[in-house]
């Protein structure tokens, strides 16, 4: 159990310390005027679908009964047609910062929809640890807004927006379909998710995918395209399943929160921006309110002390 636990957390970890660097890269990318938001998500969608198929047939094979696939199909359009849709459009009309902020968001939304669908229940504990998890993403970055605005430009009601339904749509996938992403490895759950959203996106994205400047595009571009395929796609969606099989939803969507903490200590890192006490401080809350989160009690755990106080009276 421990060692599933160990996996779960490092996968989820891993996940969204990949995930973090998505808005600043994509934000550069469309910065050049040669890609745009709809481009991108086709080059995640169809770049997604190329390398867990290839990847696919160097794993074991797993039967997939039809009711399944059909599964796959509606995951699909929560966890990735959705979410990277709305989310990438998003990022394109509002900053990163703003961005940034609307993901501390999805721990909440995964708390009420699990308390709902799962009935899981809403503790103390896992309140204290949301807030205090989120309190810690916000102070980090909002205390580096001022250094960045000029740089990434000002948010907008609709780019929030659409990242708000994308934490949201992603939240409602993570709880939902816990059970079939238990049942398959996490290539055989992407290759169809991923074949399934490329075929919905397609018609939509393909003329913007066929306009991108190619031959004007640097070698820094093709470097960060190829991190939002191999790495925000490819090697995120690899680690998440595992993540959500091993962990309650509550837990795992807890990581979020690691996301802003990435994009910070990379400012930090290129010189945009300057780490003192106050982001120590943030630092600090982000991985307390993981940890605060992680130890609450699921409800087996909790009707199980009920069991045992009832057999002790």
């Amino acid at each position: 159990m421990e060692d599933k636990n160990f996996r779960g957390h490092a996968a989820m970890l891993g996940a969204c310390i990949t995930f973090g660097l998505l808005a600043p890269v994509s934000k550069s990318l469309f910065g050049t005027g040669l890609v745009s938001a709809y481009a991108l998500t086709m080059m995640r969608m169809g770049g997604g679908t190329v390398v867990f198929w290839i990847a696919s047939l160097f794993t074991r094979r797993e039967h997939v009964p039809p009711r399944d696939l059909l599964l796959f199909f509606f995951a699909s359009l929560l966890g990735i047609v959705l979410n990277q849709g709305t989310y990438v459009l998003g990022v394109s009309k509002t900053s990163p910062i703003d961005a940034s902020v609307v993901t501390t968001t999805t721990p909440i939304f995964v708390m009420i929809i699990a308390a709902l669908y799962l009935r899981e229940p809403i503790t103390g504990k896992k309140i204290l640890g949301v807030v205090v998890g989120a309190a810690g993403a916000l102070l980090l970055i909002l205390s580096g807004a001022h250094l960045v605005s000029s740089r990434t430009g000002s948010g907008s009601v609709s780019g929030d927006l659409l990242c708000l339904f994308a934490q949201l749509s992603f939240a409602t996938y993570f709880v939902v379909f816990k059970k079939l992403i238990s049942r398959y490895s996490p290539v055989t759950l992407m290759k169809w998710m991923f074949l399934y959203a490329t075929a919905c996106c397609l018609p939509f994205g393909y003329s913007d995918l066929k306009a991108v400047g190619w031959a004007e595009l640097g070698w820094a571009d093709y470097a960060q395209i190829a991190y939002v395929v191999l790495g925000a796609t490819f090697l995120a969606y690899l680690l998440m399943p595992i993540g959500q099989k091993n962990l309650r939803p509550t837990v795992a969507s807890s990581y979020n929160y690691v996301q802003p903490l990435v994009a910070t200590l990379v400012a930090v890192s290129l010189g945009m921006d300057t780490f003192g006490w106050l982001k120590g401080v943030a630092v600090l809350l982000v991985f307390a309110g993981v940890y605060i989160v992680t130890i609450s009690k699921s409800r087996a755990q909790l009707e199980a002390e009920a069991g045992r106080g009832s057999a002790s009276r």
